[in-house]
């Protein structure tokens, strides 16, 4: 089971991760409203810290061409997006896609699922960022192939277990679960209780 560390602000943050051995850093980027937004350049600042082995990911929210090309020339590994994805997008990457689904908006689903661009689906729950889970059960039904499927959406030490036995993703996603109490920045203990969670 993978497991992704979301929402990364600061460089002792990183820190965290390869201590624990995550395999994706996620970094919201182009989205003043979230708490969680930093700028390509502190994301980079963030990189020099992060183990080689983990894989970067920028989350954006209909991004423009123009930011994906900022972001794939950044170094990022993948590029998850949420709301639009332009088609122009699909054919002018280099890096992977992530494409994130709100579980309200699971209709347009079928439309990427064969989409050579599209290397995996983060499933989130109605309020990305927001904390709160949604019913697991809404994803058994989807059929399984190579893609990447991440969870996301609420999850923390306490249900995680319970989430991969309902789920079987591949990968755990994790933000405002393993954050401080006061929500600004990433807590070392949740995310070491998480990860032992995850892998135990």
């Amino acid at each position: 089971m993978k497991i992704k560390i979301c929402g990364l602000t600061a460089p002792k943050e990183a820190v965290y991760l390869n201590e624990n051995q995550v395999d994706f850093a996620g970094f919201v980027l182009f989205f003043p409203k979230s708490k969680r937004n930093i700028t390509i350049d502190q994301a980079k600042d963030i990189f020099m810290h992060l183990s080689s082995s983990i894989k970067k990911v920028a989350v954006v929210v209909s991004p423009t061409l123009a930011q994906a090309k900022e972001i794939e020339t950044a170094g990022f590994d993948y590029i998850q997006i949420h709301g639009v994805l332009p088609k122009e997008l699909l054919t002018n990457l280099r890096i992977p896609i992530l494409k994130a689904f709100n579980i309200d908006d699971m209709e347009h689903y079928p439309d990427y699922v064969n989409q050579p661009s599209i290397a995996g689906f983060v499933f989130d729950a109605n309020e990305p960022g927001s904390g709160k889970t949604f019913d697991w059960n809404l994803l058994r039904s989807l059929p399984k192939n190579d893609k990447l499927m991440f969870l996301a959406g609420g999850l923390h030490a306490d249900n995680v277990t319970a989430a991969i036995e309902a789920v079987s993703p591949d990968v755990v996603d994790v933000s405002s679960g393993v954050e401080l109490g006061e929500g600004i920045g990433k807590d070392p203990n949740k995310i070491n209780a998480f990860v032992k969670a995850v892998r135990q």
